[in-house]
């Protein structure tokens, strides 16, 4: 592999450590910016709802465990987690059981901010030892047992047929690791002038695809063993309609056209050089229909219920779309809340500031096209095991 100079982000050591969205409660942070994300989540309720009637009932007598995988730290999170108790709740109730007890697991990787996400979560019903039934009952409240587990979803996290319900949104997208030819001077996969595969050659775009499969299948296997038999998986991931791995669709949008530009600013004005733009990749991959499709049936252990591209909309919320450089806020927001802190590490918080103002000033100046074609699209899998 190519010597990186004083390069932090890819050394793919790091990643690991260092890959989360942006913490706290700022303009950046994503408990501030992941309304988009709750609106393509909220859309997909009812297709979660299915999922979930798929789900064996255990016995009532044996907690019932719900994991959402990549929770990160905003209120998404703990939204779509009731959601999830709620809707199993009832169908406890209308089979004549009484509902058990539930556990839910927040899991990420080490660096997200789980203070943000604890303080966020409503206070636990059942002090005092009251029934679960009087849990539920109590509005404002949660009706399960919480924990935060820190680690990448690429390898254990859980004991054997432990869970009844994963859930993962808007997570699988991101590769464990840069692909090291990717970042390798002598490789012919080498993304020269790129800071992402969105029109790059296709040994770069082959090289992102073969990172995602490898990681897909190696979560595919991990929750494999976690899995309680009857149990069931609900994921939604970032993905694209077309079979060109080069044309990455909304993301493609979102970091290969503004964003990249603004790196190329950098380099022109001197404030980088060339090869400090190259040694950074947005570890980002949107997989194709197919791309997800071939890692499942390889691993043979889930029946797929469903597989499909779903239309998610704009990552741009904004109240103004007239206001041009509300437009380019949302922008420069949105890139920063996801790419920030691996920005941060490369190139330091001062050039970081530099970049997204530049962001935000192309986003301004292109709000129009913006708001009509920045589309994302969602692979949307319901998963059973056993």
């Amino acid at each position: 592999m190519a010597p990186m100079g004083d390069n932090v982000v890819v050394s793919n050591v790091n990643l690991e450590k260092l890959l989360s969205m942006k913490g706290g409660q700022g303009e950046a942070s994503y408990a501030n910016n992941s309304q988009a994300q709750a609106l393509h989540a909220r859309s997909m309720l009812h297709l979660l709802e299915e999922a979930l009637d798929s789900v064996h009932l255990s016995s009532p007598e044996v907690p019932f465990v719900v994991v959402d995988l990549g929770c990160s730290c905003g209120s998404n999170t703990i939204y779509i987690v009731d959601v999830i108790i709620k809707h199993m709740v009832k169908r406890y109730e209308s089979s004549g059981y009484e509902p058990p007890e539930f556990s839910a697991f927040f899991s990420d990787l080490p660096s997200n901010d789980f203070n943000t996400l604890f303080q966020l979560l409503p206070p636990l019903a059942n002090n005092g030892g009251s029934s679960m039934e009087e849990c539920l009952a109590s509005n404002g409240h949660r009706s399960y047992f919480a924990a935060g587990v820190p680690g990448s979803f690429y390898r254990r996290l859980f004991p054997a047929r432990s869970i009844d319900v994963f859930h993962s949104a808007f997570s699988l997208h991101w590769l464990s690791q840069m692909p090291e030819s990717v970042l390798d001077r002598r490789s012919t996969a080498y993304n020269k002038g790129r800071v992402f595969i969105h029109g790059a050659s296709d040994s770069s775009a082959n090289a992102y695809k073969k990172q995602f499969q490898t990681d897909l299948a190696k979560f595919l296997r991990a929750r494999s063993i976690e899995m309680k038999r009857g149990g069931s998986m609900f994921l939604v991931c970032l993905g694209r309609t077309s079979v060109d791995p080069t044309d990455q669709g909304g993301a493609g949008l979102l970091f290969g056209t503004h964003f990249q530009d603004a790196w190329d600013d950098l380099v022109q004005e001197g404030l980088i050089s060339a090869e400090k733009r190259d040694n950074f990749n947005i570890p980002v991959y949107a997989p194709s229909l197919q791309d997800f499709k071939e890692v499942v049936e390889a691993d043979g252990s889930f029946t797929i219920n469903k597989l499909e591209v779903f239309k998610g909309g704009s990552p741009l919320v904004v109240s103004r779309p007239d206001d041009a450089s509300e437009v380019g806020r949302a922008l420069a927001n949105s890139c920063r809340t996801v790419s920030g802190v691996l920005v941060d590490a490369h190139i330091g918080d001062k050039l970081s500031e530099e970049l997204f103002l530049r962001v935000e000033s192309r986003g301004t100046s292109h709000a129009k096209e913006l708001l009509e074609q920045l589309q994302f699209f969602h692979i949307v899998a319901s998963l059973s095991f056993g």
